[in-house]
C-alpha cells in the first residue's frame, strides 16, 4: 500500500495523537506510557488496519538515532554527585550482569531446543545472541516509568537504576555484534580477540563521551549565536557528532553519548541550561513515541502465536532466575548494600525496545534463525513492560523502598543565567520564623537576600517592606551562592 507525502503526515500525526490520548487513560490504570505506544503500533500494522512497514534496516537507524537522544538526554538528568556514592554497583551490573544473564539465559535457550513441545530449535550461538539481545535493562523504560510515575526510592535505588540502565545498552550491544561476528565467520575467532575489541570499545566510548563532553560544554559556553533558539540545536548536532566520531574511532557511541550527557548535565556553568533542557525533554519524548511505534509496526502479531510457548517460558525464566542470580551474583563484593535493594533491582530488568532494536542486527545480518530471534524478543518486550513494568511501584512498597518525593525546589518556573552567579531558592514559611516579625522588614533574612515574589494558596504575590506573611507562605528568594542564610528562615 503506497501513500502521498499528505497522507504519510496525515498517519503520523494520527498516530501521535492516538498514542498521546490513550496513553493518558492507560496511566490512571498504571499501564506502561511506553507500552501503549507499542501496542498502538501493532493496531496500526498489518495485522490491524493495514498500515506496512517491514524495513528492519530502516528501524534500526531510526532506533540508532532515539538511543543517541534517549541516553544523552537521561546523562544530562543524571546528578553525579547522586552516582558517585553508587559508581562500583552500577558499572558492575552494567557488565558484569549483562555477560551473566546473557549466560545463564542463552544456556536455558539451548535446553529448550531439546524439549519437544517448545517449538524451537536454535543452536548455542544462536541461543546466546538471542539472549544477548534482551540481556540489558532498557532506559528509556527505566527512565520513564521512575519519572512519569515520579517514583522516589531509598537507599541511592533510583540513581543506581538509572545508572544502570543508562550504561548497560553498551555491552549488550558489544554481546550482540561480536555473536553475530562469531555465527558468520568462517574461521573461529579467539576468546582474547573479543576480549580486547570489548576493551576498545569501552574504553574509547568512555573517554570520547568524557572529552568531547568537555569540548561541548566549552563551545556553547564560548559562542555567541545571538539567537538563544539555536543553542538547543547546537547540543543537538553535538550529540550525534559525538556518536559518529566515537564509533568511527571503534569505540562505543552509545557509551560515549550517555557519559558526555553526564558531563553536559553536570557542568558548573552552561548557557542556557533551561532552553536546552526543555528542548531535549521534548525531543526524547517525540523519538520515544515514534521509536514504540515504529516497531510496533514491524511485527506481525499473528506470527508471535507460533513463538508464544518459548517466548513465555524464556521470559518468566529472566524475571524469575537469570536476571535475579545475575544481580546477586554482581552485588557480591558491595556488602553495605541491604538485601530488599537487591531484590528490588532484580525486579526492575525491564525489557523495553533496545532489546528489539538490537534484534533487528541479526535480520539485517540475515543471521539464520533471526526472525525466530526478533518475534521472540518483541513478545517478551511485551511481557516484561505488563508484568514488572506495572508492577514496579508495588514491589517497592512491598519490600518497604519507597520514599516521598522532595518537594519541588522552584515551582515558580523562573530561572536566573548562571554567570550572574546568584541561586534561587523556594522557602516555606513556619510559626518559627515568623517569630521575631511577621512582615519582610521585620524578618531576621540574611544580608543580601531578596524575596521575588510570595505565594499563597495558588495567588501570586509582589511583596513589599510591610506586606503581612502568614504560616505556609511560600517565598521565591534570590541569594548570592555564598549566602547560606536561606535555610534558617525555614
Amino acid at each position: 500500500m503506497s501513500f502521498s507525502s499528505e497522507g504519510l503526515i496525515l498517519i503520523a500525526a494520527i498516530l501521535l495523537f492516538v498514542s498521546i490520548i490513550i496513553s493518558k487513560a492507560g496511566f490512571r490504570f498504571g499501564v506502561p506510557t511506553l507500552l501503549i505506544f507499542l501496542v498502538v503500533g501493532m493496531l496500526f500494522g498489518s495485522d490491524g488496519l493495514g498500515l506496512e512497514f517491514d524495513d528492519a534496516a530502516d528501524a534500526q537507524f531510526i532506533g540508532m538515532i532515539s538511543l543517541c537522544i534517549i541516553l544523552f538526554s537521561g546523562g544530562m538528568d543524571t546528578n553525579f554527585q547522586e552516582i558517585r556514592p553508587i559508581l562500583g554497583p552500577g558499572i558492575v551490573l552494567s557488565t558484569v550482569g549483562v555477560f551473566l544473564t546473557t549466560l545463564f539465559t542463552g544456556f536455558f535457550i539451548y535446553g529448550l531446543s531439546y524439549v519437544g513441545f517448545s517449538g524451537i530449535q536454535l543452536p548455542l550461538m544462536t541461543s546466546l545472541l538471542l539472549a544477548a539481545t534482551m540481556s540489558s535493562t532498557d532506559s528509556a523504560s527505566v527512565f520513564n516509568i521512575l519519572r512519569t510515575q515520579k517514583m522516589n526510592l531509598k537507599h541511592n535505588l533510583r540513581p543506581t537504576l538509572e545508572l544502570e540502565s543508562g550504561s548497560n545498552d553498551p555491552m549488550a550491544y558489544m554481546l550482540t555484534i561480536a555473536l553475530i561476528q562469531i555465527i558468520q565467520s568462517t574461521s573461529e575467532i579467539g576468546f582474547g580477540a573479543l576480549l580486547l575489541m570489548l576493551l576498545v570499545q569501552f574504553a574509547v566510548g568512555g573517554a570520547g563521551g568524557y572529552f568531547l563532553g568537555k569540548l561541548m560544554v566549552k563551545i556553547i559556553n564560548r559562542i555567541n549565536l545571538n539567537n538563544s533558539s539555536l543553542y538547543p540545536i547546537l547540543l543537538l548536532s553535538g550529540v550525534f557528532l559525538i556518536f559518529t566520531i566515537t564509533s568511527l574511532l571503534k569505540g562505543n557511541g552509545y557509551l560515549a553519548v550517555y557519559i558526555a550527557g553526564i558531563v553536559v548535565g553536570n557542568a558548573h556553568k552552561l548557557a542556557n541550561r533551561r532552553e536546552m533542557s526543555s528542548f531535549l525533554d521534548g525531543m526524547t519524548w517525540l523519538f520515544q513515541i515514534s521509536m514504540f511505534l515504529m516497531l510496533g509496526l514491524l511485527v506481525n502479531p499473528h506470527e508471535m502465536l507460533d513463538i508464544a510457548i518459548p517466548a513465555i517460558l524464556i521470559g518468566i525464566f529472566m524475571m524469575i532466575f537469570s536476571r535475579p542470580l545475575s544481580v546477586l551474583i554482581s552485588l557480591i563484593p558491595f556488602r553495605n548494600m541491604e538485601m530488599p535493594s537487591r531484590w528490588f533491582i532484580s525486579w526492575v530488568g525491564l525489557r523495553g525496545a533496545v532489546p528489539i532494536i538490537f534484534a533487528t542486527y541479526p535480520v539485517v545480518a540475515d543471521v539464520e534463525g533471526a526472525k525466530i530471534i526478533f518475534n521472540i524478543v518483541f513478545f517478551i518486550t511485551i511481557l516484561s513492560l505488563v508484568i514488572q513494568g506495572s508492577t514496579i511501584s508495588t514491589v517497592a512498597r512491598w519490600l518497604k523502598l519507597d520514599a516521598p518525593m522532595p518537594k519541588e525546589e522552584n515551582f515558580f518556573g523562573i530561572e536566573i543565567p548562571e554567570e550572574v552567579g546568584t541561586q534561587m531558592r523556594t522557602l516555606t514559611l513556619t510559626a518559627e520564623s515568623l517569630a521575631d516579625g511577621d512582615t519582610l522588614r521585620t524578618m531576621n533574612l540574611p544580608q543580601g537576600t531578596l524575596v521575588m515574589l510570595v505565594r499563597r494558596e495558588g495567588e501570586f504575590i509582589v511583596p513589599n517592606g510591610s506586606l503581612q506573611l502568614f504560616e505556609n507562605d511560600e517565598l521565591l528568594v534570590i541569594s548570592g551562592k555564598t549566602t547560606d542564610g536561606p535555610e534558617k528562615v525555614v
